[in-house]
């Protein structure tokens, strides 16, 4: 009997799971133009096998804006006496995404909302500094409405940006 990740899947559409992370600062998000994709998406990426969801979040968004986060939300339980299980942070939702790159496959997206830890340096515009590389860009909410957004990501910014007031 092979391992788990060696199954075939009973529908024959492949799958893997995925964080999507929507930083908030002052009434501002942060967003990218995806060069794979084309469309503007918050820093994000792939659980790596054996990574717990909240760290992959974490880690995906240092890696593509320079910037350490809080994620936000609540654990399934409050619940911290020694030995009992560690509870993560629930995401903001979870959602499928049929992704047509060869080979066509899905993404099972778990959506975050954070903000960044204190001690970042500030740009030019008051705001945390971000690195260049992914092409990070602060917006507020009039500056997202003349994006082209999907409607999905569109959503998650005016949910995102309603949800965490700093």
């Amino acid at each position: 009997m092979g391992a788990v990740e060696d199954r075939e899947p009973p529908d024959g559409i492949t799958r893997h799971f995925t964080v999507a992370v929507f930083v908030v600062h002052a009434g501002h998000v942060l967003l990218h133009p995806h060069p794979k994709v084309g469309l503007w998406l918050p820093p994000g990426g792939h659980i790596e096998p054996h990574e717990l969801p909240d760290d992959a979040a974490r880690r995906e968004t240092l890696e593509e804006t320079g910037l350490a986060v809080d994620l936000l939300g609540s654990p399934g339980i409050p619940h911290d006496a020694p030995g009992s299980p560690r509870q993560l942070v629930r995401p903001e939702g979870v959602q499928v995404e049929d992704i047509s790159q060869d080979p066509p496959h899905q993404h099972i997206d778990l959506i975050y909302f954070a903000v960044p830890r204190p001690g970042w340096r500030p740009g030019p515009d008051g705001l945390p500094q971000v690195s260049p590389t992914y092409g990070m860009v602060w917006l507020d909410a009039d500056a997202t409405s003349r994006l082209p957004l999907t409607s999905e990501v569109s959503a998650w910014v005016a949910r995102a940006l309603h949800a965490v007031v700093d």
